[in-house]
């Protein structure tokens, strides 16, 4: 089986497209079930991301698993980009990652024709690199009661991002959980404004323009509160 795309939204004037990567798991050979509850947890982010000039697409993953060095999932995720770009002629892209997605996402953040990474309680080891993200945009989104993936370790890599030289902006959602079940809409708004802003289909959130003009050494951006309406 290989990497492959599901097209959600396929618009004709589109200007941008958007890659969503879903989690997953530590390890694991095995193919995705069909139901695959995390892809699924992605589908409220591919409506909420609907525009007329918007190309909405989700990766399918070959193994459940990041699998070590393998780094399965990110190997998928550049496949299809890949295959979005010749299919939609190669138009800017924004990939949202959750969990291990925005591990991949990250780690093919510097791929051609990426114009940004949104990553929503990403998984960050602290090993992970960062010097190939310099000059990109980056938008964290992580919840402080995440038990899953930890908001330690993401503030740490947007730090070391910033460090980089990637423009960098990170919001802290108070509570929360990390399937994203609690303040739905506030996951949902804050994502779909980041993404029609890094696009340039709407003005980027004041929050993020303010924390990209700051210089590599400065922590302040970073812990950003989401708020209700963030995504209006």
């Amino acid at each position: 089986m290989e990497a492959r795309i599901v097209m959600r939204e396929a618009a004709p004037a589109a200007e941008g497209a958007v890659l969503l990567l879903h989690g997953g798991a530590e390890h694991g050979l095995r193919r995705p079930s069909r139901l695959n509850p995390p892809a699924r947890r992605m589908r409220p982010f591919a409506r909420a991301l609907r525009h007329p000039r918007l190309v909405v697409a989700e990766a399918r993953y070959r193994h459940r698993g990041w699998n070590g060095e393998r780094a399965d999932p990110a190997r998928d995720a550049a496949a299809a980009l890949s295959a979005l770009r010749k299919r939609d002629g190669g138009l800017p892209t924004v990939l949202v990652g959750h969990s291990m997605g925005a591990r991949a996402a990250l780690r093919i953040a510097a791929e051609p024709g990426v114009a940004g990474v949104v990553a929503l309680a990403p998984w960050c080891p602290p090993e992970d690199p960062v010097e190939h993200l310099a000059g990109g945009r980056l938008v964290v989104v992580h919840a402080t009661a995440d038990r899953i993936t930890s908001p330690q370790e993401s503030l740490l890599t947007a730090v070391r991002a910033r460090e980089a030289g990637a423009q960098v902006c990170r919001f802290v959602v108070a509570g929360g959980d990390h399937a994203m079940l609690r303040h739905a809409g506030l996951w949902h708004g804050l994502t779909t404004a980041a993404v029609h802003g890094l696009l340039g289909l709407r003005p980027l959130l004041p929050e993020a323009v303010s924390a990209f003009a700051l210089p590599p050494g400065s922590t302040d951006g970073l812990e950003v509160r989401a708020v209700a309406g963030a995504g209006a």
